[in-house]
């Protein structure tokens, strides 16, 4: 059986005092050993971060910017290698963990173009013989934590934004599914990213803790559950840490009644069930609004009954596994809680039977739900979609607002004023039009409002710059000494 050590300062190490095991989703085979970080562990990849921060700051734009073009030379070329990793050990089916792959890849071409990222500006003569300018510099080291659903993509939102600015980063991926992370920090290295830059400690809240407490750290990114992202945002930020720290999500999918009902049971099927339901911005509940709700769930019940649930690597497989037997049997918990709230189940997949030992669990659809229903308020995590039908489009509008998350919104309608009046008045941060899942492109940045967000800055993109980096104003005169004088007076202009 593998053991899975950290990587710091270019190598492996690490002693197996402490491990946890990595499963295998589609089988349920435990089929490594992770190294449990020590604290000791945490702090010797921070001090290697330090160590090798002071000459990546210094190296040239130009420089930093062929470590990526590089990098995105050799994802493109093996992410066939990297997706059947992630797929291992997180259970998504092929094609699903080569689109996160993908989209990770958005955000090291949007790093690749640092030197225009990172300029900052100059204003001649605001007063006399007075020049100022703003330059933005790197924050120091970076501790990037990263959940288990995203093994190469979260990490890659982080990472490729936080070393093109110039700082070093210690990334503590999910111990669920960690080889991706030292598949990726390899392949930076390959890239020609020095030794020390990028480094990898796995774990659990010891290393957390360690991370959060340590005063060598200087920012910290996290994307995970809301009550560990508000733990991580209210601890670090006590350290003076720099924090952004992503939560959970409850993403409403309304649906108008002049939308067109099959494109919506499409989408609805797509962003529910993809990747088992384990993404921030699956689609978990449908608002159905007006008349439109029986055809709508007779619609995606009709679909449910040809989704093909099976092993990741099967090309026939449209979803797989969840990541643990824990983790299933808590989804389906909320099924059963669900009926016996008063909910209608009309799908039921955790009847569903599997001729495997993996973590597999149906796709359920759960109509007549309550906003005090847990399937409703709860972060399920799971292929569970919940549908709540409202009489109007401003009922659906109040539900949403109501929700305690913000994360990520969808409405279906062919009338472009809803649509306008939906953008303009939901409270969410990332909103799509006829479209179910709305992470937007590697130029804009991704995250939500409310509780799905802690701290200012969202991530990837032109905020992660701004997060990564400190602003640092210079104002200059260059006098002529004959006319040098004292002036007690707070400047002015003149």
């Amino acid at each position: 059986m593998a053991l899975i050590r950290h990587f710091v300062s270019g190598e492996e190490f690490g002693s197996p005092e402490r491990t946890g095991p990595v499963f295998n989703p589609a089988t349920g085979e435990r089929q490594h050993e992770v190294i449990l970080a020590s604290v000791s562990d945490v702090e010797t990849a921070i001090a290697a971060a330090r160590t090798a921060l002071p000459a990546w700051r210094k190296t040239s734009l130009t420089k930093r910017a062929d470590v990526f073009f590089r990098l995105r030379h050799l994802l493109t070329e093996r992410s066939g290698e990297l997706a059947a990793i992630v797929t291992s050990e997180h259970g998504k089916v092929l094609s699903d963990a080569g689109g996160e792959i993908a989209r990770g890849l958005e955000n090291v071409e949007f790093a690749s173009g640092l030197v225009n990222l990172l300029k900052g500006g100059f204003s001649q003569q605001v007063s006399t013989g007075i020049d100022v300018h703003s330059i933005k510099q790197p924050v120091g080291v970076v501790a990037c934590i990263t959940p288990f659903n995203f093994p190469v993509m979260v990490p890659l939102w982080m990472i490729a934004s936080a070393i093109a600015c110039g700082n070093t980063v210690v990334l503590k991926p999910s111990e669920k599914d960690p080889s991706a992370a030292v598949f990726l920090a390899k392949l930076f290295l390959e890239a020609g990213l020095p030794a020390g830059v990028l480094n990898v400690v796995h774990g659990d809240k010891v290393a957390v803790d360690a991370i959060l407490d340590s005063p060598g750290v200087d920012a910290v990114s996290f994307v995970g559950s809301t009550p560990i992202a508000e733990l991580i945002y209210s601890r670090a930020s006590a350290m003076g840490k720099r924090v952004q720290a992503l939560g959970g999500a409850k993403n409403h999918m309304v649906v108008l009644e002049d939308a067109d009902i099959e494109a919506a049971a499409d989408a609805a099927v797509s962003a529910a069930y993809g990747s088992a339901g384990e993404r921030c911005m699956a689609v978990s509940v449908l608002v159905a609004v007006g008349g439109v709700g029986d055809a709508l769930v007779g619609a995606i019940r009709d679909r449910l009954g040809r989704l093909v649930i099976g092993d990741g690597t099967h090309s026939s497989s449209e979803m797989g596994p969840l990541i643990t037997r824990e983790h299933r049997d808590k989804v389906a918990s909320y099924v059963a809680a669900a009926a016996a709230e008063g909910a209608t189940v009309v799908v039921d997949g955790t009847q569903k039977q599997f001729d495997s030992a993996g973590f597999y669990i149906g796709a359920s659809l759960v109509d007549n739900v309550g906003t005090g229903m847990s399937v409703y308020t709860d972060e399920i995590f799971g292929p569970v979609l919940s549908v709540v039908r409202v009489a109007t489009f401003a009922d659906a509008v109040a539900l949403v607002n109501g929700n305690q998350y913000g994360n990520g919104v969808a409405l279906f309608t062919r009338d472009g004023g809803a649509a306008r009046d939906f953008e303009f008045e939901i409270e969410v941060g990332m909103v799509g039009i006829n479209v179910p899942i709305p992470v937007p492109v590697g130029a804009y940045s991704f995250g939500g409002w409310k509780k799905s967000l802690f701290g200012n800055a969202h991530i990837y993109g032109p905020e992660s710059i701004d997060f990564y980096t400190r602003s640092k104003v210079v104002t200059s005169r260059w006098p002529d000494p004959a006319h040098s004088k004292i002036e007690l007076a707070f400047p002015g202009n003149s």
